[in-house]
């Protein structure tokens, strides 16, 4: 997902996928933990990818300010 569909995304919508991800995250990391992944970088790119979904968040809720 990039930054433009991120943004084209209502705020329920990325709430949502917010609380998906997350949780995808932690199992992946408990996966990990367990036994190695085959790619390791899904750890990072995932991890960048909830920052990026709660940068645009923040970024709105402070637009409605």
């Amino acid at each position: 997902m990039k930054k433009e569909e991120i943004k084209e995304l209502s705020t329920a919508d990325l709430t949502e996928r917010l609380a998906q991800m997350e949780k995808d995250y932690r199992q992946l990391v408990i996966n990990h933990a367990v036994s190695p992944l085959d790619s390791p970088a899904k750890i990072t790119t995932d991890r960048k990818m909830i920052a990026r979904v709660k940068t645009e968040l923040r970024a709105r809720q402070l637009n409605n300010k």
